[in-house]
């Protein structure tokens, strides 16, 4: 999958997450805005309320959505689950995009009444969907592997002398511009003076090569084999530090999952003995 259509893909699911939020919100603004002693008398309260049809069948589709995106990410990541078809990195996308849809679709089916046991499952699904956004952030800022493979420190120093001596070897560069592709490297890609140093100085590059590069083509190759050089370069000042990060950050984000997932395993078998069924 290139960038191109990764880009499209994410953009996808994203706009999926959006566009089902609105509708949601829209269809049933005037039902949800209402205080809970008078939601009785709205003409839709059967459809809306939490054992309603559509409010139940949104708590159902979202349980499934949540544990549909853990398996399948879980079979994958630990035991190479149809391994030569699921690409980690792609599939890691797909299961956020469930655990993100999911407990909004659950929010809804909630109709916002939210207490009891219920409320604890909540606030865990709020912090896993919060430590889920943060856990992708250090997961892209960690080399891998096309297939997904975390990448070791070694490996990511032998990608980067492969790409600076490409540098050399395929483009007569001045000696200048190799030095100044070296220096944007050494910026601290944490901080926000080093991130714009960064920004502001591959443009500068990117206006003298054409210059030195007449070849729109060659021009953009280069340019792009030097953005994985920089990229590359600050990957390994910051590869220890998110190695770490990723190990702590599971045993924020797993905990409050299985908590959530007990609790609204709990709540579902309460649900059926109750009674309460959906269209079935």
């Amino acid at each position: 999958m290139t960038k191109g259509i990764h880009r499209l893909y994410i953009s996808t699911l994203v706009m999926i997450v959006i566009v089902t939020t609105i509708y949601l919100s829209y269809i049933g603004y005037s039902y949800y805005i209402l205080p809970l002693e008078e939601r009785f008398y709205h003409p839709q309260y059967d459809w809306f309320k939490p054992g309603g049809t559509l409010g139940h069948g949104l708590g159902i589709l979202g349980t499934l959505m949540i544990l549909f995106g853990v398996t399948i990410y879980i079979a994958r990541k630990r035991y190479n689950f149809m391994s030569k078809y699921l690409r980690l990195k792609y599939l890691l996308e797909f299961h956020i995009f469930l655990c993100t849809l999911g407990p909004i679709l659950i929010v809804f089916h909630t109709s916002f009444k939210i207490g009891g046991i219920v409320s604890i499952a909540f606030w865990c699904m709020v912090a896993v969907v919060l430590s889920g956004v943060i856990g992708r952030f250090i997961y892209i800022q960690i080399p891998r592997t096309i297939e997904g493979r975390e990448l070791g420190l070694n490996e990511v120093q032998e990608l980067k002398n492969e790409l600076s001596q490409s540098l050399v070897t395929n483009y007569a560069l001045d000696q200048n511009t190799l030095e100044t592709i070296k220096s944007v490297g050494e910026y601290n890609p944490l901080s926000l003076s080093g991130w714009a140093k960064s920004k502001l100085t591959i443009a500068k590059i990117k206006s003298s090569l054409k210059k030195q590069v007449s070849n729109k083509g060659s021009r953009q190759n280069l340019i792009a084999t030097i953005t994985q050089e920089v990229s590359l370069s600050q990957k390994i000042k910051r590869l220890q530090t998110m190695q770490k990060l990723f190990k702590y950050w599971h045993v924020a984000h797993l905990p409050f999952a299985l908590i959530m997932l007990v609790i609204v395993l709990i709540h579902v078998v309460v649900t059926l003995a109750l009674g309460y069924k959906w269209i079935f």
